[in-house]
């Protein structure tokens, strides 16, 4: 059967079982085949053909767009004649294919000796971004040799036409409010992560955006009001909280936004979102990615008595009062000038921020990529004209504060900075382009990272780029269908495109489903590194870290740049002596419960840097802070070591990368290698006093100062999810921190260790428990199940050779192998201890879940409404989150312990050597701030 007939006996399947258009065209062969029906005239499929040809072939770098670009082009020159696709057509079909293979076309045209398609073909080039240096060499080398083609297309570069002359953003925007939740909303409500493996499919996975009755909800509004756009709302919350989706906005754009071409299938732009209390940071990212606006409402205010002091209820937490109703069916007015929203005449509220000159430009341009690469276009024509490049774009903010010294994200910011004119140190609130050293993505991000350097025309790796990693962790547990489909496709795109790829597309290297953000943790081997990964817990130990959505993670790889502004920071320090019996994870949990109360129930850390000074600690178990500064709604993390620890850190990163190199997993690059030499000079640099570990001025200015008193800290810390609070908005939200006593004997189903919040440590732990139980009760049984998820390979190995993953499999039911993966997800659960194989398992909710309705305690980081576990129709599921020693002895009792049984379960076991530095860790300020600024 031909690839055409196959296709569409999958339309018709489609259609029947799932009620979906015909999936958008990727294949080269099957586009070819569809042109030589065209070219048929009396072909049975030809009118088919011509719609699937003109409106559902994907753009950019696709092996089906090289075919399309092909054949338009032989269009345009008269070698191919199809009437319903006039030159002219053909002209527009290529400006919206972006680049790579159209730019390609446009460039030969336009370069040729024949005036009639090299005009019009410039007239197209000058409205296109998506070049790259293929293609900009190809524009220099014409200019020099004087083709004035190419100087015209250079000279409107220069002036930035491709942006000047798209329409403004509307002066007045109309929108109708839809509450899609109460409370944080995360990114799980608009694009579930058990539905991971349908991301790519876009219109497939715009079925499981919040419910298919919401679905129906916001349909109605917009029949009802045509002429305004439905704006989601998180009411009495924050919209888009938990994880950085692409898929998640993709989904609000498809139900709420505006079709980016009329040629390109399912890829819509500019929705509107909006919450209580704004956009999650690494969310609104993603809103940029897409042209879209979000929206801080502060509808909802701390009510405050006659004295102007805010009244609280029974537990303490602050009483709020609306301000104004955005209830389902309102409608307002975004006024984009005046950056106000309005409700008829009535002022609201001041909405500024979402109206930066930045945000306008990524409004105006249908997204962020275009304005960054066309800053990079219009500097290219710039210089090779020799002029100045017309001031088109917001000029960069650069605030420069004198006299006053940098914070770790302030001092990490100038040494990344691209393009800066300021002579003196930028502090926060600039706005920058910054080199990214390190870039991670992940294997249910990852599709969909794929289709965004196919669509902005990338073909491999910027080597701005030190390092770059595609992980296999979110998809480890089960191995099935769905996996077998999109994994070793994801993998062999990656690989070809020069990153480090956790499986291999050859088979040579036995798969590493490593979580990813350990091996981002180890292939970081700068402190003064800015990392960008696909994930909301991409927080490394050393440099700082930014969770971010697909497409970014796709500018980044294609870039090797960011552009953001520099975030504030929240110094975190400690005072006192941990207790013997307390672990790490409580050290967490305490610094977000004593913020919350030493600020009143502000949280200070939401949307700031987190700069916790934490000394001695070694990078793996300082991840664990890092980690969960995404659960505190933090930008990122930055830890501040001694000289001595980040040493001993880089050394350990050193050996980790050198095991990936003994796998087989080095690229041609010799990208891993190269990882070696800068870790070898950083370390160089530490040791000579030159380039110490990075610390903050002394003088340094922060948003705000936490001091975590760790004497006061006597139990183990619950995260709790506080299901059946009154109050539907203060559920799920990660900030009830309570101690152990509180739970009294709370039954427990299922508990889990595993993910990226555990370590090495970790599983040593478990192994120390179990023969603590063992001599203290002559045998080990479970009266829960408990699930055990490594991080990694090398930590299981490294178990192995010191014999404590012997004593995890005595007492195991269920050991991991890797020769027969499972090939479905467990539904059930006896009461024994599962070794599972190193990777996310239930912390994602894709594959592994708890069953309906069970409490679970684990030590990841997901609490979320249904992602651990989903409620039943008795019960609603918890997913309680606590210290590795917590859980394990929660399943040997079925229940949370007293104090009594848990001090016993942990005596003689070194739970962590956490201690505040003796001394301050910062640097002596010398009166001037001076930015090492990377040359653009």
């Amino acid at each position: 059967m031909s690839l055409f007939l196959e296709y569409i006996e999958e339309i018709a399947s489609r259609k029947k079982d799932l009620g979906l258009a015909p999936k958008p065209i990727d294949s080269a062969d099957l586009v070819a085949e569809i042109i030589e029906q065209i070219k048929d005239q009396g072909h049975a499929h030809r009118a088919e053909s011509l719609d699937f040809f003109i409106y559902n072939t994907l753009p950019g770098t696709t092996s089906a767009a090289g075919e399309k670009a092909k054949f338009l082009k032989a269009i345009i020159l008269g070698e191919e004649t199809v009437a319903e696709i006039t030159p002219e057509f053909a002209f527009e079909l290529l400006s919206h294919m972006k680049g790579g293979p159209s730019i390609e076309v446009l460039l030969d045209l336009a370069l040729s000796d024949d005036a009639a398609v090299s005009a019009p073909a410039a007239d197209v080039l000058k409205t296109q971004v998506f070049l790259y240096d293929a293609d900009t060499s190809r524009l220099e080398a014409a200019f020099k040799a004087g083709n004035a083609i190419a100087k015209g297309i250079l000279e409107s570069y220069a002036q930035a036409e491709f942006f000047t002359k798209l329409p403004d953003v509307e002066e007045k925007i109309d929108v109708v409010t839809y509450i899609a939740g109460e409370g944080d909303i995360s990114t799980d409500l608009l694009s579930p992560g058990h539905q991971a493996h349908s991301r790519a499919d876009r219109e497939l996975h715009g079925q499981c955006m919040i419910t298919p009755e919401a679905q129906k909800e916001i349909q109605a509004l917009q029949a009802k009001h045509p002429n305004a756009k439905v704006m989601l709302i998180a009411e009495k919350g924050t919209m888009g909280v938990g994880s950085s989706r692409m898929s998640g906005v993709n989904n609000v754009a498809l139900w709420a936004g505006k079709q980016a071409s009329p040629y390109v299938p399912f890829i819509n732009i500019a929705p509107v979102v909006a919450g209580t209390n704004g956009i999650a940071p690494i969310f609104l990212t993603t809103v940029d990615v897409t042209g879209g606006i979000g929206l801080d409402l502060k509808n909802w205010v701390k009510k405050t008595d006659a004295d102007g002091n805010t009244v609280t209820d029974a537990n303490g937490d602050a009483v709020l009062e609306e301000a104004y109703s955005v209830a389902t069916g309102t409608v307002l007015t975004i006024d984009t000038k005046a950056k106000t929203l309005f409700n008829g005449d009535k002022e609201l509220a001041d909405i500024s921020s979402a109206f930066t000159p930045q945000k306008v430009e990524f409004m105006k341009a249908g997204g962020s990529y275009a304005v960054t690469f066309g800053k990079k276009l219009q500097t290219f024509a710039a210089e090779t004209l020799g002029v100045q490049a017309a001031n088109v774009y917001a000029p960069s903010k650069e605030i420069s504060h004198e006299g006053q010294g940098l914070t770790a994200v302030e001092k990490i910011f100038n040494r990344n900075a691209v393009g800066v004119a300021s002579e003196t140190a930028l502090h926060a609130g600039s706005n920058t382009r910054v080199k990214v050293n390190i870039v991670g993505s992940q294997d249910t991000t990852g599709p969909m990272t794929c289709q965004e350097l196919e669509a902005m025309a990338a073909s491999t790796i910027s080597p701005l780029v030190d390092g770059a990693y595609q992980s296999g962790c979110h998809t480890a547990s089960v191995w099935d269908s769905k996996a077998k489909a999109n994994i070793p496709k994801l993998m062999s795109f990656m690989n070809k495109f020069g990153l480090i790829t956790a499986r291999d597309p050859k088979g040579v290297y036995h798969a590493m489903t490593d979580v990813i953000h350990k091996v981002l943790n180890d292939i970081t081997i700068d402190d003064r590194s800015i990392i960008i990964g696909g994930d909301s817990h991409t927080r490394m130990s050393k440099g700082v870290a930014f969770g971010a959505d697909s497409g970014t993670v796709a500018i980044a790889l294609a870039t090797g740049e960011s552009a953001m502004p520099i975030p504030e920071s929240v110094k975190v320090t400690f005072k006192g002596n941990m207790q013997g019996h307390m672990d790490f994870r409580d050290v967490v949990h305490a610094t977000q419960a004593q913020m919350l109360k030493q600020f009143g129930g502000e949280n200070v850390f939401q949307g700031r840097i987190i700069e916790v000074h934490i000394g001695t600690l070694m990078a793996d178990q300082a991840f664990t802070f890092t980690d969960w500064s995404a659960e505190m709604k933090a930008k990122a993390s930055i830890c501040i070591s001694n000289d001595e620890t980040l040493i001993k850190s880089i050394e350990l990163a050193k050996s980790r990368i050198q095991i990936m190199i003994n796998k087989g997993m080095e690229n041609e690059a010799g990208m891993l290698a190269g990882l070696i030499k800068l870790a070898d000079e950083r370390i160089a640099g530490i040791k000579s006093g030159e380039q110490p570990a990075l610390s903050p001025d002394d003088n340094a200015k922060y948003y705000a100062e936490v001091v975590i008193d760790l004497d006061a800290i006597a139990e183990p810390m619950i995260a709790d999810p506080d299901v059946n609070n009154e109050d539907v908005s203060k559920r799920y939200t990660h900030d009830v921190i309570r101690p152990v006593s509180f739970y009294d004997g709370k039954p427990v189903d299922l508990a889990f260790v595993g993910s990226c919040m555990v370590h090495k440590g970790d599983m040593q732990i478990i192994a120390q428990m179990l023969r603590n139980l063992e001599k203290q009760n002559g045998s080990v049984s479970f009266k829960a199940p408990l699930v055990v998820a490594p991080p990694t390979y090398n930590i299981v190995d490294e178990l192995k050779a010191e014999g404590d993953w012997e004593v995890l499999e005595k007492y195991s039911g269920f050991v991991f192998d890797d020769a027969n993966p499972k090939g479905a997800a467990r539904t059930k659960y006896d009461n024994i201890l599962y070794l599972e194989r190193p990777g996310c398992n239930l912390c994602m909710g894709n594959q592994e879940k708890a069953e309906p309705g069970d409490t679970v305690i684990a030590t990841s980081t997901r609490l979320f409404q249904g992602r651990v576990v989903a409620d039943s129709a008795e019960k609603k599921g918890e997913s309680l989150l606590g210290s590795t020693p917590l859980v394990v002895l929660s399943s040997v009792l079925g229940r949370f312990p007293s104090m009594d049984e848990y001090k016993a379960a942990v005596e003689g076991i070194d739970l962590t050597r956490f201690a505040p530095p003796t001394e301050e860790m910062t640097t002596k300020f010398s009166g001037q701030a001076v930015p090492v600024k990377v040359v653009s």
